[in-house]
């Protein structure tokens, strides 16, 4: 890829990384769905996770019950290039989440490591794994740590 050509795809990559915390926040499933290729993997914990879309869709059933509402922020995007259609992308997340059960907020932070591929024009989710730094008041009891070196 020229210069130019690599600075859109980064720039499409990233949108589609904000797309997902967007359509995350804002509660669309569907919407969140599609930004998954059908053969995806998704770890957000140890024993936490999906194979395959449809599996992927049964851990979204419950982001408008169990939650009152999110604000998820994404920032410092990495995004090395394997091949034109396919790249290897570390990003922050700080995740803040609103319970609907009586109970304090939720906080998460962590970083996403991911696997995304270019199908049909558009960049989507192959693998999702979500690694974390720390949390305070969090749903997920196991958490799958970043790897600190000491």
């Amino acid at each position: 890829m020229t210069d130019i050509e690599t600075l859109i795809e980064e720039r499409a990559i990233a949108r589609m990384i904000y797309q997902y915390s967007y359509h995350l926040d804002m509660n669309q499933p569907v919407e969140m769905a599609r930004l998954f290729v059908d053969d995806c993997e998704v770890s957000y914990a140890p024993n936490f996770g999906a194979t395959g879309i449809e599996d992927y869709k049964k851990t979204l059933d419950g982001i408008g019950t169990f939650f009152r509402g999110t604000s998820h922020h994404n920032s410092n995007i990495t995004i090395d290039f394997v091949g034109n259609d396919e790249a290897n992308v570390r990003s922050i997340v700080l995740a803040i989440h609103r319970y609907t059960k009586e109970r304090p907020d939720g906080i998460l932070y962590g970083q996403y490591f991911d696997k995304v591929v270019k199908r049909d024009g558009q960049w989507k989710f192959k693998r999702r794994e979500l690694r974390t730094t720390f949390a305070t008041d969090y749903h997920v009891r196991a958490f799958n740590p970043i790897g600190r070196a000491e």
